[in-house]
């Protein structure tokens, strides 16, 4: 099983560990990527504030992300389990699983997504950092296009003859889409909240508890050790672990599945 994680927004924004060193990180055939992506976001950083935060997305409240970027090289780095933080992060309680019996099979399943290193391992040491996904990063353009290219092959390959759990928002599903026989094996995760109303059951989509939600069948899964092997047994599982899940089919071969995680009020 292979769980796929969006970034967290918050993040930590000291670390205590050496300087970043590209060859320490998950996926070392995507350094050249990472490396292309570092020096352009130095590069916009190191000129005009104002111009760096307008391209990043940032509120003046966030200028020090700026400060942050250009310092990349050199400053003190964290695992990637303590760099994230926010909602699906509290939910996935990374550390609590890295401190039991779940701690190798957590390392070996869980992959988060990123617009700056494309891809990590929760045990990888990175610097703190601000670059989301959606950003159209100079000259590089939109980060999801730019990352879906290098890490087709290398992401396919760590999933190869896995479940894929897909857990990640829209903007960093862009990066990786499975195809072919991996689609087939992948379980695109959405989180639905159940509703009654004058005796009518309604369902809509909440992206906060979506996040929760997802951190939390997360932690369940590895710290349980369910190893499901399709998207059916995936279903199964968590139903079996106290979850309401429903899997709906493709539309069209070759996609995904969708399972939906059903809470109620």
């Amino acid at each position: 099983m292979l769980i796929l994680l969006p970034p967290s927004e918050g993040k930590a924004t000291e670390g205590d560990g050496p300087a970043l060193d590209l060859a320490e990180l998950s996926l070392p055939e995507v350094n050249g990527a990472r490396e292309a992506v570092l020096e352009s976001l130095e590069a916009l950083c190191s000129g005009p504030r104002e111009r760096a935060m307008e391209v990043l997305g940032l509120s003046p409240g966030q200028a020090d992300a700026v400060d942050r970027n250009r310092a990349l090289r050199t400053a003190p780095t964290l695992p990637a389990a303590r760099l994230y933080t926010g909602v699906l992060y509290d939910n996935l309680r990374l550390s609590a699983l890295l401190a039991g019996p779940a701690a190798a099979r957590t390392r070996e399943s869980v992959l988060v997504f990123s617009g700056l290193w494309g891809t990590v391992g929760i045990g990888d040491p990175l610097p703190p950092y601000r670059l989301s996904m959606g950003v159209k990063l100079p000259p590089l353009g939109a980060l999801g296009t730019f990352w879906r290219s290098h890490l087709a092959d290398a992401v396919a390959k760590r999933a190869e003859g896995r479940l894929i759990v897909d857990c990640r928002s829209s903007a960093y599903a862009a990066a990786f889409k499975p195809s072919g026989e991996a689609a087939d094996r992948t379980a695109a995760v959405r989180v639905l909240k159940e509703t009654v109303k004058g005796g009518e059951v309604k369902r809509s989509v909440v992206s906060h508890m979506a996040k929760a939600t997802r951190g939390a069948i997360a932690h369940t899964l590895l710290a349980e050790g369910r190893a499901p092997e399709t998207p059916a047994e995936l279903a199964e599982a968590l139903n079996d672990l106290g979850h309401t899940a429903e899997l709906t089919a493709p539309a069209k071969a070759g996609r995904p599945s969708t399972l939906d995680v059903v809470v109620r009020d």
